[in-house]
C-alpha cells in the first residue's frame, strides 16, 4: 500500500505527478526543479542557487512526510550542462550530511520549465539503515 504526499510548501508538481510517494519504509520524492514555491519562478542565475533551491524543495516534502534531507539514502540529479556539474557538487555538498546518500548525476537534453537542474531521492523513514 501507498501514501501519496503533498506540501503546499515545496514548489507545486508542474505535471501529473504526486510530490512523493510514501510505500513501506521508504519515501519516493518525484523529481524537483528549482522552482521558489511563493512565487513560481524558476531560480536560473546559478547552478549552485538553481541546486539550492532543489533541494530545498525536496527537503520541503521530506518534511511534509516526516522526514529531512538525512533520510536521504539515493539521489539521482539530472543536469542540461556537463559543465554544471562542479558547481552543483559544490552546492550539493553544502546541505548534504556525510556520509553522502547514494548519487548519480545524469545528463538530459532537457528539463521540465528549462530547468538548469532536477533532483529526485528515495528516503528510508527508519533512523538506521542497512
Amino acid at each position: 500500500m501507498s501514501n501519496h504526499i503533498h506540501t503546499d510548501d515545496a514548489a507545486k508538481p508542474v505535471a501529473a505527478y504526486t510530490q512523493a510517494v510514501r510505500a513501506g519504509d521508504l519515501v519516493f520524492v518525484s523529481g524537483c526543479i528549482p522552482i521558489e514555491p511563493s512565487t513560481g519562478e524558476l531560480v536560473a542565475d546559478t547552478i549552485e542557487n538553481a541546486t539550492r533551491q532543489s533541494l530545498a524543495n525536496v527537503r520541503h516534502v521530506l518534511v511534509g512526510a516526516g522526514l529531512d534531507l538525512n533520510n536521504i539514502v539515493k539521489a539521482s540529479v539530472f543536469m542540461i550542462d556537463p559543465e554544471d556539474y562542479a558547481g552543483m557538487n559544490t552546492a550539493y555538498s553544502e546541505l548534504m550530511a556525510q556520509p553522502y546518500p547514494a548519487r548519480e548525476a545524469i545528463f538530459v537534453k532537457g528539463l521540465p520549465k528549462g530547468a538548469r537542474v532536477e533532483i529526485s531521492v528515495i528516503a528510508h523513514h527508519k533512523t538506521s539503515c542497512c
